[in-house]
């Protein structure tokens, strides 16, 4: 039995993680479940679909990705059966997973319709039936009906706003680096090879991309390019999230990349 991944926004202070493991080992007794994180911030689909892009493609071809995040955004929440590049997907059809895989193109089928009378918990053991079908027969197999996901805007998209790149921070790692929401090639094609200027919170400013954080000196400030290929701010042996005051989500980050 391939593995299988969760990410949600549950959080790690009640049992619901556990509940959703529980429901999902009664029918797949012998996968493997890997937790990608539990700590998205609620309703954030841009940070959601960061992780989940983030690491999908670093699993095993027939990997198994269920992401238990805003289920409930819809008035009828529906189970979707994806596949992608020989991945399956079991997902909510709330337009986390176009933005995740950043393609549209990707073929589904609704396994399942959730009602008025029926739980999260149904919904798990949907997913669950689902997933151990995977074993036996493809996608298409099981007589599924096709289905087109739900396409949401990218809110979470750099803008470009009087000649300035406006960015939004999606991400805060455990080392209190900043991820942005602007890839290595998104800034290949404004830059133009131009100088750049990268401003936050109305004072900061960083005019280099680093390549490594010991490109500066312990306790100053850089920015680079992650390993999923996001701009990052991060400090040498610092916490560059806390002191500068970024804040996921937050109003007041002020984050724009200027080009001279």
């Amino acid at each position: 039995m391939a593995c299988i991944t969760l990410l949600s926004d549950f959080g790690l202070q009640d049992a619901s993680v556990a509940i959703a493991k529980g429901v999902l080992m009664q029918h797949l007794p012998e996968a493997a479940i890997v937790d990608i994180s539990h700590d998205i911030k609620p309703f954030h689909t841009g940070q959601a679909a960061y992780l989940l892009g983030s690491v999908w493609s670093r699993f095993p071809a027939g990997t198994v990705h269920i992401p238990l995040f805003d289920i409930f955004s819809e008035t009828t929440p529906r189970l979707m059966l994806c596949e992608h590049l020989g991945h399956f997907f079991l997902t909510p059809d709330n337009g986390l997973l176009p933005l995740a895989l950043r393609t549209t193109d990707i073929p589904a089928w609704q396994c399942f319709e959730l009602t008025k009378e029926q739980t999260f918990t149904t919904w798990l053991a949907a997913a669950g039936k689902a997933a151990h079908s995977l074993q036996a027969q493809k996608p298409g197999e099981p007589g599924l009906p096709p289905a087109k996901l739900k396409v949401i805007p990218d809110k979470c998209m750099p803008r470009l706003e009087a000649g300035a790149i406006a960015c939004e921070v999606i991400h805060i790692d455990h080392y209190g680096n900043v991820v942005i929401n602007l890839t290595h090639q998104q800034f290949l094609e404004w830059s133009g090879g131009r100088a750049f200027r990268l401003q936050f919170m109305g004072m900061e400013e960083i005019g280099e991309i680093s390549q490594s954080y010991h490109d500066v000196r312990e306790g100053f400030k850089l920015c680079r390019f992650n390993s999923n290929g996001y701009l990052e701010i991060g400090v040498n042996r610092g916490k560059a999230a806390s002191l500068f005051g970024l804040r996921l989500g937050g109003r007041y980050n002020d984050l724009k990349i200027t080009f001279e």
